[in-house]
Formats: structure tokens, C-alpha cells, sequence
């Protein structure tokens, strides 16, 4: 596992307040939004505010998010592709 995708789920427990969840709960092929983490639309809005803020990638578009947020593999990957702030 990369860096990237352990650091997505240290921020997502803080910024979604999942107390009861560590990193290693998170399995980063599983669904993201609306699997067993309890993710819902409202989480959803502060994970683009996260995304938008750290990474420099902004994603306005419904179709894009829905499959961005669809497991943290995904947003890892959209992260990686489109973030400025990342040098490949």
C-alpha cells in the first residue's frame, strides 16, 4: 500500500469523526460511500472540501464523484492523476 492511500484514511477517520475506526479497518477497494463506514452525502461534501484543500484537485461534477468516492482506491488514484501538489 502507498502513502497516499494511508494518508486518505487517517484523514477521512479525522474529518468524518469515525471514532471507532482505524486505518487498518479500511479496506481501500470497498465501497466507499454507502458501505460499512456509513459515509453519506453529507460526509461526501467535506471529503471534496478535503480533496480541494490538500490535494489542489477539485471535483464539481456528480458523475465524476460518484465515481471518484466509490472506493478509496479510486479517489487515490483520481488524487494521484490530477493533483498538482503530487510529483510523479
Amino acid at each position: 500500500m502507498d502513502n497516499l492511500t494511508e494518508e486518505l484514511k487517517s484523514k477521512l477517520i479525522e474529518i468524518l469523526n469515525l471514532t471507532d475506526v482505524s486505518p487498518e479497518d479500511i479496506d481501500e477497494n470497498e465501497q466507499l460511500v454507502g458501505g460499512e463506514l456509513g459515509i453519506d452525502s453529507i460526509d461526501v461534501l467535506e471529503m471534496v472540501v478535503m480533496v480541494e484543500k490538500e490535494y489542489g484537485v477539485v471535483i464539481n461534477n456528480k458523475d465524476i464523484g460518484e465515481k471518484v468516492f466509490s472506493t478509496l482506491a479510486a479517489l487515490a488514484d483520481y488524487i494521484r492523476s490530477n493533483s498538482p501538489k503530487l510529483s510523479s
